[in-house]
């Protein structure tokens, strides 16, 4: 099921690359993606609210995901020269708390956009 649709994510991802190409805001390709995950009849959240809980305590600290597609596969949209381990780890731990199996981190700040795309798992 998370292969399916990230496969459908990277597609679209691809599509969206070579029309607009590198060098856009974030929010951008978010809204654009968004907008043609939909548009392929996959069902899309973003900017979730993560919450986090230290010690049975609610704390409100405002992680947000990018996107949620079909309740199985997050997405974390970035358009930065070059990603960071904290990126990485960052996704990771989005997983973990949400308890989902599979993320796609894409820098869309790339020439071929194939070299920005990662998979991260979960245990997957």
């Amino acid at each position: 099921m998370e292969n399916e649709i990230s496969y459908k994510i990277i597609g679209s991802s691809i599509d969206l690359h070579k029309s607009l190409g590198p060098g856009l805001l974030e929010s951008a390709y978010e809204a654009a993606l968004e907008y043609d995950l939909k548009q392929i009849g996959l069902s899309v959240r973003t900017q979730v609210a993560m919450p986090f809980v230290y010690k049975d305590v609610k704390q409100d600290v405002g992680y947000r995901i990018d996107l949620i597609v079909n309740e199985k596969v997050i997405v974390e949209i970035k358009s930065i020269e070059n990603l960071a381990p904290v990126h990485f780890a960052q996704t990771l731990t989005y997983l973990k708390l949400s308890q989902l199996k599979l993320a796609l981190l894409i820098n869309f700040n790339t020439k071929v956009l194939k070299e920005g795309i990662h998979r991260i798992v979960n245990g997957l």
